[in-house]
């Protein structure tokens, strides 16, 4: 049997409030909590934010823990998200990602795959922001974020990826990353702690991928069978057509931490007809 989660509004009440208690108008559970109602409804800026705790009356702001029957401006929103401790709010947001996790697991049998990527938040140069990228991890089959940490302009994703692996529960699970954090070290942390990988390898790694490309073309008779794969999938105006053909590494095929199998997919795209119809007929529209 699963263990329930908690609300998410119990989870933001063990985030400290620094504020002295003179002058408080609002209190920080009903703040975030609005912020996150906001964001899941697509209100992203402090603006925005406000104006939706405005738009939807006294009871929604009731349910949200507002008792006076008003919600901050979006002056208000930005110097408390300015005084909040940012690590803080991470730890107890992906402590309750676990929670998650745990009451909803994967199917018997399927390990948990986690994706670890980076991002630029759009816009965020512009207003000043110190931590504009970031490294999150991401539950696949969920998607929701089990981890995340600002990257600082000083280093790069691989100076961050250690320090968020080393709070993160690795065991049973595989992570998914790019070329970028395809290094040894990272490969190394994952295996310790139990955990498996799937890397992408390109030029920045030439050894392993050289190892991938011998592997893979080695005569039958002298490797593990290979295995194929098909899928084809449409949106978005493209069809997208991936083979996979995969083989298991036997001792001596690659040195590289942990690798049990060699992988290469190969994407074809095209546009659709239907896709190409459209395109011809909106140019086709006086402008």
């Amino acid at each position: 049997m699963s263990t329930p989660c908690r609300p998410l509004v119990e989870v933001l009440a063990e985030i400290a409030d620094v504020r002295q208690a003179r002058g408080k108008r609002y209190g920080l559970v009903p703040v975030l909590a609005l912020a996150c109602a906001a964001m899941l409804c697509g209100y992203r800026g402090y603006t925005a934010m406000a104006e939706w705790g405005r738009n939807y009356g006294g009871d929604l702001l009731l349910a949200l823990g507002f008792t006076r029957g008003t919600s901050p401006c979006a002056a208000t929103l930005f110097l408390r998200f300015g005084r909040l401790d940012a690590a803080r709010v991470e730890a107890v947001l992906g402590q309750w990602a676990e929670e998650v996790l745990a009451a909803l697991p994967a199917p018997s049998g399927a390990a948990e795959a986690l994706g670890c990527d980076g991002k630029t938040l759009r816009g965020s140069r512009t207003q000043g922001a110190p931590g504009t990228h970031l490294l999150s991890v991401l539950s696949h089959r969920l998607g929701l974020t089990v981890a995340q940490v600002a990257v600082d302009d000083k280093t790069n994703e691989i100076g961050a990826i250690q320090s968020v692996l080393a709070h993160l529960l690795l065991a049973g699970r595989v992570l998914t990353m790019d070329a970028l954090l395809t290094q040894r070290a990272v490969a190394q942390t994952i295996v310790d702690g139990g955990g498996d990988y799937v890397m992408v390898a390109k030029d920045n790694q030439p050894h392993l991928r050289q190892d991938i490309v011998a592997v893979l073309a080695t005569p039958a008779h002298l490797a593990a069978p290979l295995r194929d794969a098909h899928a084809e999938n449409r949106g978005h105006g493209r069809l997208e057509q991936r083979h996979l053909t995969a083989r298991a590494l036997l001792p001596g095929d690659c040195d590289w931490p942990g690798a049990r199998q060699a992988v290469r997919i190969e994407r074809r795209q095209r546009q659709t007809t239907t896709s190409a119809k459209r395109c011809a007929e909106h140019a086709d529209r006086p402008s």
